[in-house]
């Protein structure tokens, strides 16, 4: 599946949903339904580019932004921090890419709780879920997307730093520090 495919599988699930910031999940089960009209290896196609996605978006720059939004965050946190921003569609993650600290054009300053806000993991599993409804076997989806993406690097592309370093984060992300880092 091509960029502009996936993207717009990621759309028209978006466009089910009333706020994708606080409600991913709500994102994952549209496109779970979007995915389930589609064949077999579509489905696993959409699973390629994902990984491929993920991939580009292992990168410490990103994970300072999100460790700074979720008020810490560990590997699998990182991931499911990757789920919730393909959630947010194509401009917000081309953006965030491009400077994490765009992501305080789309976060909410007034929300109550972001303990568990961030967070798609259901994102990363609609593709599986989509399969096995049309195919019956998640294991022949990993092995599709598997064969169809090269491993995953070991370590975050750029530069790492110390994301506990309040000071280092305010320089990095002055936008998002100045609403969600503490005095």
């Amino acid at each position: 599946m091509d960029s502009d495919g996936f993207w717009g599988l990621v759309d028209a699930a978006r466009e089910q949903v009333d706020d994708t910031v606080a409600d991913p999940d709500g994102v994952a089960d549209a496109l779970v339904k979007e995915l389930s009209g589609l064949p077999a290896e579509e489905i696993a196609g959409f699973g390629v580019r994902l990984e491929l996605l993920m991939g580009q978006a292992y990168r410490w720059d990103l994970w300072g932004a999100a460790y700074l939004l979720n008020g810490g965050m560990g590997d699998d946190g990182f991931d499911h921090f990757r789920g919730w921003l393909i959630a947010q569609g194509r401009e917000t993650w081309e953006a965030a890419l491009a400077d994490p600290d765009s992501l305080a054009d789309v976060i909410d300053e007034d929300l109550d709780d972001t303990s568990d806000l961030f967070d798609g993991e259901a994102v990363l599993a609609v593709g599986a879920e989509a399969y096995s409804a049309v195919a019956g076997s998640e294991k022949a989806y990993w092995a599709a997307v598997d064969a169809g993406t090269p491993d995953s690097p070991d370590v975050p592309a750029g530069e790492e730093f110390d994301f506990d370093d309040k000071g280092e984060l305010a320089v990095r992300f002055p936008r998002l520090a100045a609403l969600y880092l503490e005095d």
